[in-house]
């Protein structure tokens, strides 16, 4: 019986291990908000935290003297995607430590990456972007979308042209603010300096 003892405390002690070695969140900020997309994924509470927590950043970031970090989300919305298209968006002064601990969890699941992809890091042909691309409620913008993936077109290009001035569609749609974080923020932090990151909530962009 004492091998047999020790085999289940060697499985233990490598169960405990393991879990804590996973790359996991130290806190969820946002548990309590509305659960943002209905798919069919373990990790649907970390794609809930990573829009909230984006979306927060750019509130943070954006507020001014046209409109305070309470307005309506739609307006917080426009600027970021005008910017992103005018390659104006300064993410490390926009990000916050937190969004940055959600990112690098998000690194941690191969699935929602395609690294190397020269137009986008994000994979255009994971479960989480067909549960995106399905899901969308504007029928031209699901029709367009679908279409690009069909063709192997996506984009960031392609699909910010018909969705740049759809800002209230992309507040009222839990999957369209999935698609901007996702793959017009999250996948653009491959790209930047992290280290740049500091212990602090984003400045307050005054331009």
């Amino acid at each position: 019986m004492k091998p047999f003892s020790n085999l289940i405390i060697i499985f233990t002690l490598f169960t405990f291990l393991s879990c804590k070695n996973e790359n996991t969140l130290s806190e969820y900020k946002y548990s309590d908000q509305e659960t943002l997309l209905n798919c069919d994924s373990p990790d649907s509470k970390l794609w809930n935290e990573a829009i909230y927590s984006f979306e927060n950043d750019i509130m943070t970031f954006y507020a001014n003297n046209h409109y305070s970090k309470d307005g309506d989300l739609y307006l917080f919305y426009s600027e970021y995607v005008v910017r992103y298209i005018k390659s104006m968006v300064a993410y490390e002064d926009l990000i916050s430590p937190h969004t940055l601990e959600v990112f690098n969890v998000l690194k941690t699941k191969p699935e929602l990456w395609n690294l190397e992809n020269t137009v986008s890091k994000l994979n255009y042909y994971s479960p989480l972007f067909n549960c995106i691309a399905t899901n969308v409620q504007d029928n031209d913008l699901k029709t367009t979308l679908n279409a690009l993936l069909t063709t192997r077109s996506m984009s960031p290009r392609m699909f910010t042209s018909p969705l740049s001035t759809q800002s209230r569609t992309i507040a009222n749609d839990p999957y369209l603010r999935a698609y901007v974080a996702f793959d017009l923020f999250y996948a653009k932090l491959f790209d930047i300096d992290v280290s740049k990151v500091k212990d602090r909530e984003p400045k307050l962009d005054k331009n």
